[in-house]
């Protein structure tokens, strides 16, 4: 077998598999997304949406409500920032370890008496739905969004244009449809789980990404670390 035929194999398992990662993990992004949904009212990964629901608000002169959604995109900045630092400085394995501090947020969220603690375990919610951004970051060089599902529908939708006028190189945008499938089979089935089980809904989101970090254990550390982008200064460092 010649080199390049070996790369060619060595790369399309990779894409294999890191599509199957993405998949399973926007399917708890969704279950995760309906259940936060459905228990506060508000979105807990959809921060375009709250972004708009805040200015109504402040047209409403509900002032109390757009600033809680405000401080949201703040909690959802910095889970995205604190996934990013667990992936970098913890462990090799580093879709496992930011899923398990995933799975530790939303156990906490869980635990919280939802009448007594809303907002906490809003927040918590949603600190957590920003975490699960830095389990995978691209997918051989191409972006993938994990609960940002409008930017893949929106790279579908050029990738489709670019087909009319003549690329025929459909892997970089095809690929944009698992999130959004992964994530609507999710929300689906986070919307069931909650309609049946109320507050506990978030005990089921728990176990599906605890299942799911034990699983990523199977994977070869070199995939923990081809997932992700590498600091710039830990490049520098190198040369």
């Amino acid at each position: 077998m010649s080199r390049a035929r070996r790369r060619h194999i060595i790369k399309r398992r990779r894409t294999i598999t890191g599509l199957a990662l993405v998949a399973a993990i926007s399917f708890v992004a969704g279950m995760t997304d309906a259940v936060g949904l459905l228990l506060s009212g508000d979105f807990v990964s959809f921060m375009t949406g709250n972004t708009t629901r805040a200015a109504l608000s402040f047209a409403s002169n509900d002032y109390s409500h757009a600033l809680i959604l405000y401080f949201a995109l703040w909690v959802f900045v910095l889970g995205n920032a604190l996934g990013i630092v667990l992936a970098h400085t913890l462990s090799a394995l580093r879709t496992f370890v930011v899923l398990s501090g995933v799975a530790v947020t939303l156990a906490v969220a869980a635990f919280l008496p939802e009448a007594d603690y809303p907002r906490i375990q809003f927040y918590l919610v949603i600190l957590a739905m920003g975490m699960i951004n830095a389990t995978v970051e691209h997918i051989e060089g191409l972006p993938i969004g994990l609960t940002y599902i409008t930017g893949a529908l929106s790279r579908f939708g050029r990738g489709i244009g670019r087909w009319i006028v003549g690329d025929r190189n459909p892997t970089g945008w095809v690929i944009q449809t698992v999130p959004w499938t992964g994530m609507a089979c999710g929300a689906v089935t986070g919307a069931f789980v909650t309609k049946y089980l109320g507050n506990n809904a978030l005990w089921v989101v728990v176990l599906a990404v605890v299942l799911l970090a034990f699983a990523t254990i199977l994977l070869p550390r070199s995939l923990h670390l081809h997932f992700h982008q590498q600091p710039i200064v830990a490049a520098r460092r190198r040369t």
